[in-house]
């Protein structure tokens, strides 16, 4: 059964996503709304993928992607960035510190769903 962790500030936003997480069989939404409070959640439950936004308060996404990957424990997580942030720059930046994958808003729910059952482990559909 997936944990999948979605890290968003805004609630409307975070509500969108994890809404579209719960269509992914057996799956279990835990959600964050920053950089802090995702590393409690990563610390206390164990999380099979993260979904990040980049732009938030206190812990910005790319923080929380490079402290992720350089915790032993969490090394291994896929990490699927989603921001509005079309800005290449954003994308390269966060594919080099170890996001898996990049998803720009405004997202589709299709395609999210496809992309997190890609990074699932064995998520049999």
């Amino acid at each position: 059964m997936p944990n999948i962790l979605v890290v968003e500030d805004s609630p409307t936003m975070r509500q969108l996503i994890s809404f579209a997480m719960k269509r992914i069989s057996n799956s279990r939404v835990i959600e964050a709304t920053d950089g802090v409070d995702a590393l409690k959640k990563l610390s206390s439950d164990k999380i099979d993928l993260i979904l990040c936004d980049i732009n938030m308060p206190v812990m910005d996404g790319l923080k929380l992607v490079s402290l992720v990957r350089s915790n032993p424990s969490f090394k291994d997580i896929p990490i699927i960035m989603v921001t509005t942030e079309g800005a290449e720059e954003d994308r390269k930046r966060a594919l080099s510190i170890g996001a898996n994958a990049y998803l720009p808003k405004p997202i589709q729910t299709q395609e999210l769903i496809r992309l997190v059952n890609t990074y699932l482990p064995d998520s049999a559909d």
